[in-house]
């Protein structure tokens, strides 16, 4: 007798895998990927649309929906056919019972399968508290009407025996130095965290899982940091908790090299464990991959990751499009690798049977916390959405409600109340809150540790105490490097890290490194280690486990998504290089720290066509503009040497996202006693500049730039005072901070009455056009660039003192007349050969003609 609800397609697919007998009856239309069958007695269940019944199953075979799901009676034949021969009607699942006694579990179906948990020493309250969870998860999609309660729901035994019984956590002090760090990297199965805050005590109460997704409360879509307590980060797009994972994992190394370095494996008050729940999402995404290959490099031993491997995403099975063993990569990567099959029985015989052993996961969970080399991937092979008798194992229960009538008979199967939403018991509540006292002895324990510690260490737990109040170093800016004036200059790349070298011989919490590109970023401190495993050095960078100079490899959308994870841990600076064109790489990186409100930088270099050689391909155009549209994001780019040493400390002031734009190429260092101050850098602009030959005049024009493109501005001043047109200068460094700074002050640098504006940039004229107004120019690159040298790149797309003159003239002309609309000087090589040729239209002119 096959029970259960199946897809009459996928059992005809299964018996014709299997060789069942010719006439073997099926009933149902309601997809699932799980059926019984009853053969001599014995019940076995196949979860899996991978696995069929056994061969050899002789007679009627029947499958049935629940009270109140129709179903359609289809006969087998030898070939496989499917007869529809039987009207509709409702069938009743008939080994549905129910055992009544005075156990929690009163109510509960023994068609289920009872958790195996002798040794987790699971009580009757254990298990009703799992199915609670369920029932939790999918009330709260059904009265939201959307989000996500397959997971949740599958996933309910693997969240309870964590926050229960794996993690150490308080939920007293969130916030508690000591306690494990929990990703939940398919953010979008939030529910799976939300309802095991809510057990736990974290603050949650049922009225915000009540809330789910809507406006003000407590449990957004997607878990959110510094929104909930007892959120350690915000994930969502799939890939990037498990990549910040690693960032973390590689954080707590860093911070115990820096304040306990001799302590034994496993004994130091900075050492704890990162665990991390991941789906086959996770594992299809590449930033995933990329951060999994340098954890495994890394011999992260203190990263755990439970990967559910239900074989289900949105589009259902993801046998489409997903087929690698995963384990063997992980295996490659230097992960060890632990399966444990919720949905294989060790019955000798084979046949599978659901069976959620908690004692098999907790045991490979224990063991992976052990001192080891390696990180640990378990694969837990689950059911989604178990045990709801029509939406397990199919899409629909992925990321939809399962539906009024789902719900009230996955209810019944748990044994609550199918009338009843949000239904608690409250010796369920207060055995699960017990984990409170739980966290309150453990923080106690750690206590003693930590406190022997601050008394063997004195200083350094003075260096903590100002890392955990995020403070600066008393005078950290004091005797950064400067510059004398140049006109050859220094690359802004090249000042950045003699800067970088000097604030890491006071700031050891600031560190960071280069995706295979230190030498090009100058991202590396000179005379500091490398963070690698010991055996792991080369003849070129030492180091060690507790170093201080990442190396991320060729894997940028990593690095970022890394260094946000460093930033969460909470005491460390972390900072990360590459080209500014590779900022595409990044950019889903970029965007999650920006939202997180992290203390990142990055630092993008060879910012401009100003590069040269390596062509169109490496030579950013759009990526300023792009940047800036994020937002919380700053983007800094400074026009010399003494700027950047300014951005440099007002970046680690302001302790937020920022971007730091530098050039390959050298910049000339600005006279500081015949110009403007650098640090005006820290208010975003500053005049830089004044009009007039004594620097005094009103001006009539005022030109605005940033990075190489300020001397530029410079030389055309000089031309247009020649001229007699008074002309002001301002370097805008960073637009977001001058944003921020009082409309008086924006008003002084940028006077109102003076509509005679150009902007120069070596980018796309996108943001420009509100600063110049209707009146202005701007100086821009509306195409890709070309591979020549910078000098000639300059020349020939209009970067010129002699182009921003002619600009220049050109808005004060239509100042006066008060007329003009924004404009911007046209470059493009077709457009310049096609006017060369007597056609004064563009291309674009002559397509909005229809010509």
């Amino acid at each position: 007798m096959i029970r259960g609800l199946v897809s009459a397609t996928k059992a005809a697919t299964r018996f014709r895998r299997a060789g069942a007998a010719a006439g073997a009856v099926v009933t149902g239309v309601v997809a699932t990927s799980s059926f019984e069958v009853s053969v001599g007695g014995a019940r076995r269940f196949y979860p899996s649309p991978r696995k069929g019944p056994p061969t050899g199953l002789d007679g009627e075979h029947r499958c049935g929906t629940r009270v109140g799901v129709s179903s359609v009676t289809r006969r087998l034949t030898a070939g496989g056919d499917v007869d529809r021969t039987s009207p509709r009607r409702e069938v009743l699942l008939s080994t549905t019972t129910r055992t009544r006694t005075d156990s929690p579990l009163a109510g509960r179906s023994s068609d289920l399968t009872r958790p195996v948990a002798k040794k987790a020493k699971w009580t009757d309250l254990d298990v009703r508290a799992v199915d609670t969870v369920r029932a939790l998860a999918a009330d709260a999609v059904q009265h939201k009407g959307n989000g996500h309660p397959g997971t949740a729901m599958s996933l309910a035994p693997v969240a309870y025996l964590l926050y229960q019984q794996v993690m150490r956590h308080d939920p007293a002090d969130p916030a508690w130095l000591g306690r494990d760090r929990f990703v939940l990297s398919c953010g979008h199965s939030s529910l799976t965290q939300y309802i095991q805050l809510y057990l736990s005590g974290y603050g949650l109460e049922l009225s915000d899982l009540k809330a789910l997704r809507t406006w003000g409360s407590l449990t957004p879509g997607h878990p959110e940091v510094h929104h909930t307590k007892g959120v350690e980060i915000t994930t969502g797009p799939l890939g990037s908790g498990l990549a910040s994972a690693v960032g973390m994992a590689m954080a707590q190394r860093r911070q115990r090299g820096m304040l306990d370095p001799d302590a034994k494996a496993g004994q130091s008050p900075f050492d704890h464990h990162v665990w991390v729940l991941a789906s086959d999402g996770d594992m299809m995404e590449g930033v995933a991959s990329e951060a999994c290959s340098l954890a495994g490099h890394q011999e992260l031993d203190n990263l755990t990751v439970v990967y559910d491997a239900n074989q289900i995403s949105i589009e259902d099975d993801t046998d489409i499009s997903f087929s690698e063993d995963v384990g063997q990569r992980f295996e490659a990567y230097g992960w060890d690798v632990v399966d444990v099959d919720w949905r294989r029985s060790d019955d000798p015989a084979g046949t599978p049977e659901y069976t959620e052993d908690v004692d098999a996961l907790l045991a490979a969970l224990e063991k992976s916390r052990r001192p080891g080399k390696r990180p640990t991937l378990v694969r837990l092979h689950t059911v989604i959405a178990w045990p709801a008798p029509s939406a397990r194992g199919t899409g629909k229960a992925h990321g939809s409600a399962l539906g009024e009538d789902e719900v009230k008979a996955t209810k019944e199967l748990l044994g609550f109340d199918p009338e009843k939403t949000f239904q608690v018991d409250k010796a369920v509540l207060t055995h699960a809150r017990e984990v409170k006292k739980r966290g309150k002895a453990a923080h106690r324990e750690w206590d003693k540790g930590y406190k022997a510690w601050r008394k063997g260490n004195p200083e350094t737990a003075a260096l903590l105490d100002r890392l955990v109040a995020g403070e600066l170093p008393s005078g950290f800016a004091r005797g950064l490097p400067t510059w004398d004036a140049d006109d050859k200059g220094i690359a802004t790349r090249a000042a950045s890290g003699k800067v970088l070298g000097a604030l890491g011989e006071r700031m050891p919490e600031l560190w960071g490194g280069s995706a295979d590109l230190a030498e090009s970023n100058n991202t590396t401190m000179e005379g500091v280690q490398s963070f690698v495993p010991t055996g792991k050095q080369t003849a070129e960078w030492k180091g060690g486990p507790y170093g201080r100079t990442l190396h991320f490899g060729i894997r940028e959308n990593a690095m970022g998504m890394i260094l946000n994870g460093i930033a969460l841990e909470g005491l460390t600076l972390p900072y990360g290089g590459t080209f500014l064109v590779f900022s595409d790489y990044m950019r889903p990186a970029v965007r999650l720290a920006a939202l997180q409100e992290l203390p990142v930088t990055f630092v993008w270099t060879h910012d401009s066509i100003g590069l040269g050689e390596d062509g169109p391909t490496h030579q950013p155009v759009e990526h300023l503009a792009a940047l800036r549209a994020i937002p919380q994001l700053d983007v800094v780019r400074p026009a010399d040497a003494n700027e950047t040493t300014e951005a440099w400390a007002e970046i680690l002031r302001r302790r937020r996202t920022a971007g730091l734009a530098l050039s390959r190429q050298p910049l000339r260092i600005v006279d500081r006693s015949e110009y403007g101050k650098a640090s005006g850098v820290r208010k975003g602009a500053y005049v830089l500049a004044e009009a007039g030959k004594d620097h005094d005049a009103t001006p009539e024009v005022v030109l605005i730039a940033t990075g190489s493109e300020v001397a530029i501005a410079l030389a055309a001043r000089d031309k247009l005072e020649a001229a007699r047109i008074p002309t002001r200068v301002v370097s805008m460094p960073c637009r977001e901070w001058f944003e921020e700074q009082p409309r008086s002050y924006q008003h002084k640098v940028l006077p109102p009455e003076v509509t005679a504006r150009v902007s120069i940039e070596a980018g796309v004229s996108m943001g420009w056009h509100d600063l110049v107004g209707d009146a202005g120019r701007c100086i821009s690159l509306e195409h890709f660039g070309a591979s020549a040298d910078q000098a000639t790149l300059y020349r020939e797309f209009g970067f010129t003192p002699e182009a921003v003159v002619k600009a220049a003239k050109d808005s004060l002309k239509a100042a006066r007349k008060g007329t003009g609309v924004p404009a911007v000087t046209d470059t493009a090589p077709r457009a310049k050969a096609s006017r060369a040729a007597g056609d004064q239209k563009t291309p674009s002119q002559k397509a909005s003609a229809g010509e």
